[in-house]
Parts: structure tokens; C-alpha cells; sequence
């Protein structure tokens, strides 16, 4: 196994770069409002992992999928967090301290690994780390992507803890609920015109 510092932080650079506006970090940012962040965290990392490591050793497979059906799947989990942000954050008459959080472990990392791997199918990072993986090694080009796509996370995940101290919990979520709802209608929108 040979390991080149370059190839690593261009791979880092790379999928950093291309991972920081895309949905999944917004769906990030909107699960660590509601959800325990460690927990979404471990949820979307072993998710991007398993996406490396699928990209890196078989990218050929991201061409098996169609890719409307990836695209409806993901839609319609990006709609189903919306209903549940929308539907728990709409209560004028709820106390703040009423609102419930999700936070064990198993159902907040099941929902976050589930909307990133369904999601990231066929994304701009998997096909790049693909074809990085093909031109500059697998192991590097796999440390560097696993990395910059964690750090994504983390980055979005810590931008929702920040907002969630300074924000109304409602306002929070009806935020989050809109930007899900709005990430369902883009990923439908792909569909027809991708």
C-alpha cells in the first residue's frame, strides 16, 4: 500500500470543494438541528465511507443504477425529513421545552446514513473520487475523499449547532423543513431535466 501526500490533498481539495454546496451538507446542516450532531455525524461519515470505498474499488457500479430511480429515492427521503421538521416545528401553542428531538443513537444514525448513502449515488464527489481512484491511486485518492467529505459534515454539523443556540428551535426547523422540502423538489426537477 502506497500512500502519496499529493494525491491525498488533492483528492481532500477536490471533493472538499465540490461536497461544500451540495445537498447532502444541507441535509446535514438540517438533521444536526433537530438531531444529537455526534450521532448524524457518525450516520453521514459511514455513509460517505461506504461510497468511497464503492467509488474507489468498483466505479463502473454508480453506472448500474438508473439514475431517475436513485434520483426519485433520494427525493422522496429528502420529503420525508421535510414532513417531519415541518410537521414537529409547527405548533404555535408548543413550549419551546416541548418540542422532542430525536436522540438515540440507532434512529438518528440509521436516518442520516440512509438520506447520504441514497443520495449521493451517482454524485459529482463519487464520480470524481472514481476517476481520482483511477488516475492516483486508490488508497490515497480514498483517504483524502473519505476525509474532505467527513470535514463537509462536521462543517455543516457545527453550522447547525451555532444556529441552533441563537435561533428559536420552531424557526430552526421550519427552516430545515423548508430547505429539505426545497432539496426533494431540486432532486425531482433533476429527474426530468438531467
Amino acid at each position: 500500500m502506497h500512500l502519496d501526500p499529493l494525491a491525498i490533498l488533492t483528492a481532500f481539495g477536490l471533493i472538499f470543494l465540490a461536497e461544500l454546496p451540495d445537498k447532502t451538507m444541507f441535509a446535514s446542516l438540517a438533521m444536526g438541528t433537530r438531531m444529537r450532531p455526534l450521532y448524524v455525524w457518525f450516520g453521514t461519515s459511514s455513509a460517505f465511507i461506504v461510497h468511497v470505498a464503492i467509488a474507489v474499488g468498483a466505479g463502473s457500479l454508480i453506472g448500474l443504477l438508473p439514475d431517475w430511480i436513485v434520483k426519485l429515492v433520494s427525493a422522496s427521503l429528502f420529503a420525508f425529513g421535510a414532513f417531519m421538521l415541518l410537521r414537529n416545528g409547527g405548533g404555535e401553542d408548543e413550549e419551546e421545552g416541548g418540542t422532542k428531538t430525536v436522540t438515540g443513537f440507532w434512529p438518528v444514525y440509521s436516518t442520516a446514513f440512509m438520506a447520504v448513502f441514497i443520495s449521493e449515488w451517482g454524485d459529482l464527489t463519487q464520480i470524481t473520487t472514481a476517476n481520482l481512484a483511477a488516475s492516483n491511486g486508490t488508497w490515497s485518492t480514498a483517504i483524502g475523499s473519505a476525509a474532505a467529505l467527513m470535514s463537509v459534515s462536521a462543517l455543516a454539523l457545527l453550522a447547525g449547532q451555532f444556529i441552533a443556540k441563537r435561533v428559536p428551535l420552531k424557526t430552526v426547523q421550519r427552516i430545515g423543513g423548508l430547505c429539505m422540502l426545497g432539496l426533494a423538489i431540486w432532486t425531482l426537477v433533476e429527474i426530468f431535466i438531467g
